[in-house]
C-alpha cells in the first residue's frame, strides 16, 4: 500500500493542490482525510464572507479521487461528478473524508465530506472515476 507521505507528495506535484493548501492527515485501504488551508481568495461574497461553491466542490472531488489512490497508487480521470451545498462555508481551515464505495476494474466510485473547524458538514458528493488497468 502507498503510505501518507507518498500520496502528500504526488498530490503536491500539482500547482493547484498546492495552492490550496492541502494536508494529508490520514490514509486508510479505501479512505483520506485531507486538510485545505483557507485562503482570502476562495470569497465569493466579500459582504458574508462566504467560499466560492466551485472550491468546496473542487474538494468534494480530489477528496473522492485522492481515495482511490490509497488503492490504485495513482490519480485516476472524473467521469461523472455530483456535490451537494449544505451549509455556507466561511473563514477556516477544512476538513475533507473520502472513501471508496465500490474499486471496479475500468470504473469506481468513491463519496467525499467537506465540513468546517467545528465539524458542520458544508458539502458532500460522489464521484465516478475511470479506473483503468495498470
Amino acid at each position: 500500500m502507498i503510505t501518507k507521505e507518498e500520496v502528500e507528495a504526488l498530490l503536491l506535484k500539482g500547482p493547484f493542490h498546492e495552492w490550496l493548501g492541502l494536508k494529508v492527515m490520514d490514509l486508510g485501504e479505501g479512505t483520506i482525510e485531507l486538510r485545505a488551508t483557507w485562503r482570502p481568495e476562495w470569497v465569493v461574497n466579500v459582504k458574508g464572507g462566504y467560499t466560492h461553491g466551485g472550491i468546496l466542490a473542487t474538494l468534494v472531488d480530489l477528496t473522492a479521487d485522492w481515495a482511490l489512490v490509497s488503492q490504485t497508487g495513482r490519480g485516476v480521470p472524473t467521469v461523472d461528478l455530483r456535490v451537494d451545498y449544505h451549509r455556507a462555508a466561511l473563514e477556516g481551515d477544512l476538513t475533507c473524508r473520502g472513501k471508496v464505495i465500490k474499486h471496479g476494474r475500468t470504473v469506481s466510485v468513491a463519496e467525499a465530506e467537506i465540513t468546517n473547524n467545528d465539524g458542520k458538514l458544508l458539502a458532500s458528493g460522489r464521484g465516478v472515476y475511470m479506473t483503468p488497468a495498470s
